[in-house]
């Protein structure tokens, strides 16, 4: 490249001529004024930034610090208040299954000293090797409670229906003729077909005889409502029990009674005494045990008790 000077000053023009090693010189030179000018300015503009914005800057992350702090607290107290009220139906619910639990071991007849609902339970065991313990998420934890409250409810549900029919199951045995109604070890005549003590012949005998001296207690073999208590020419002084579920009994021969129709009987009390009313040829208690009106045998029920 040639470059031709013109001046008024000089009488001839002057002709320079430039390379290209020239050229790149004059670029280079050019490329490091501008960096060096653009490092100067960079760094003018960040010290004077610093000292002017940095407490701006501060007190901005610091506000934001501040917010999401603020948020967490809230998420946590709001999940904090949910479980606590889960927590609280959890207790109920427990304290009704300890209830509900020591009703049906009472129900069962069990023995209550295998069933302590009221302690926890011992636990433990080996960490299995190569199984390091994991901390548990807030979602994992939420989904497990819920599912230990909805196993809580079934278990109620079910332990409920379960009471119920051992409840039912219970009034049933105790609405059942299964007691002796005199304590005797022995009786003096079976059910079943005999000689008659007074004819002499055979005929069906529909009780079971005890025999008690005068006066010995005679008490209900079931619980139920007295349905006759009245002077029959054959049973004497008679009390019948109507314990539903189509069961009679009928306490015949007594000396004295001390219930009255419609009187409702417990299991076990005394209803009347020994006698030898009615035709009969000493003292002792018939007994009989009717269903649907039909004599059974009382001895199968008796037996059931022991």
């Amino acid at each position: 490249m040639h470059i031709i000077l013109v001046s008024d000053r000089l009488t001839k023009t002057r002709s320079v001529t430039l390379t290209a090693r020239h050229l790149t010189g004059a670029a280079v030179a050019l490329i490091a004024l501008v960096l060096a000018l653009s490092s100067g300015l960079l760094y003018i503009t960040i010290r004077h930034a610093a000292e002017i914005k940095l407490p701006l800057l501060e007190s901005l992350v610091m506000a934001a610090q501040e917010q999401r702090a603020r948020q967490t607290e809230t998420f946590l107290r709001q999940n904090l208040n949910a479980m606590a009220v889960k927590l609280g139906e959890m207790q109920a619910q427990l304290m009704r299954l300890d209830a509900l639990g020591e009703r049906l071991v009472a129900l069962s007849g069990l023995k209550a000293s295998e069933f302590r609902f009221n302690e926890v339970p011992g636990r433990g065991g080996a960490m299995p090797a190569g199984s390091p313990a994991r901390n548990m998420s807030l979602e994992q934890f939420n989904e497990q409670f819920d599912q230990v409250m909805r196993r809580m409810e079934n278990r109620t549900d079910t332990l409920g229906i379960m009471e119920s029919q051992l409840f039912d199951a219970k009034v049933k045995r105790k609405l059942m003729p299964t007691i002796p109604p005199v304590e005797t070890s022995w009786s003096a005549s079976s059910f079943g077909w005999r000689i008659d003590p007074i004819t002499g012949m055979q005929a069906m005998h529909e009780g079971v005889d005890f025999m008690a001296d005068t006066g010995t207690p005679i008490f209900a073999a079931a619980g139920g409502i007295v349905v006759a208590a009245e002077y029959h020419h054959q049973y004497g002084n008679m009390v019948e029990i109507d314990h539903g579920n189509d069961f009679v009994t009928r306490y015949a021969h007594t000396s004295r009674t001390m219930v009255k129709v419609g009187d409702v009987v417990q299991r076990g009390r005394k209803i009347a005494e020994v006698g030898s009313t009615g035709r009969t040829t000493g003292p002792h208690l018939h007994f009989e045990v009717r269903y649907k009106g039909v004599a059974q045998n009382p001895t199968r029920f008796l037996q059931a008790s022991r």
